[in-house]
């Protein structure tokens, strides 16, 4: 419904207890993450609020995130898995949707398409994260590459799933995979499993804040759910957008959003 900020009711705010954030173009700035964002976690985390990062990127990522930012855990590879750091025990604890034999034959069927994208779509190149990547193939359209035009990003999707796989958009990548999960699979899972909150009995608790596209099976779930400024960059591909939208793009709307939760507490 892309309503402003501001309409997000006091009281709804004063009851979430968790807070699931996209990563790239929510979190960071031009590929950085900048020092609100990360202040904005932490002063979460500080309140009692748990932060969990859902994210396309990487497994590599996640297990540094997991270890070292002030989250309760992350969902990464776009609901692969999730990471979750048990700094009592010092174990990093590890669920994935797919067991490694599977995982094992998705690697070698995304090969094939990696290189049915690369010869079909020129300008198009594999992600630079892709060597830290357990179940995806990331294509990217315009993060280390100059930006692809609509149409070949479009092409990119219909090559993946031409081969059977699911592929999402998001502000950078497109990224395929095998396997029926995604974002809001894996984090209901995470919920249930780690914090304990059942999302069909008590949905107030959680708010999601994205970005784009990869975004929707978020942001159509969750009722609390929130678009940084940016968002709107993609008004015309979301057939499921974000109820509330920030004034800042980014890392700054990212913190606007955790000003506007923490507030309504003091009130």
């Amino acid at each position: 419904m892309l309503d402003p900020l501001a309409g997000f009711p006091l009281a709804a705010r004063r009851i979430v207890r968790v807070v699931l954030t996209d990563i790239d173009d929510t979190l960071t700035d031009h590929g950085r993450l900048p020092p609100i964002a990360y202040d904005a976690m932490a002063r979460l985390a500080e309140v009692g609020i748990a932060v969990v990062p859902v994210t396309g990127r990487p497994a590599g990522w996640c297990d540094l995130i997991a270890r070292q930012w002030p989250v309760a855990g992350v969902v990464g590879e776009n609901g692969a898995f999730y990471f979750r750091y048990d700094d009592a025990s010092r174990t990093m604890i590890r669920h994935y949707a797919r067991d490694r034999a599977e995982r094992r034959i998705d690697r070698e069927k995304l090969e094939a398409i990696r290189q049915t994208v690369l010869a079909e779509v020129p300008g198009a190149a594999v992600s630079a994260d892709q060597a830290y990547r357990e179940a995806d193939l990331a294509i990217d359209f315009c993060e280390d590459v100059p930006r692809l035009p609509p149409s070949a990003v479009r092409r990119i999707v219909e090559l993946f799933e031409q081969a059977g796989a699911t592929a999402k958009i998001s502000s950078i990548h497109v990224n395929g995979w095998f396997g029926h999960y995604d974002k809001l699979t894996t984090s209901r899972a995470f919920l249930a499993d780690v914090l304990g909150v059942d999302v069909d009995r008590t949905p107030e608790a959680v708010a999601y804040v994205g970005d784009s596209p990869n975004d929707m099976p978020m942001f159509g779930f969750f009722a609390n759910s929130v678009g940084v400024a940016n968002v709107l960059d993609f008004r015309d591909q979301l057939s499921a957008p974000p109820r509330w939208v920030t004034t800042k793009r980014g890392g700054q709307g990212f913190a606007e959003f955790v000003e506007a939760l923490i507030g309504a507490r003091a009130q």
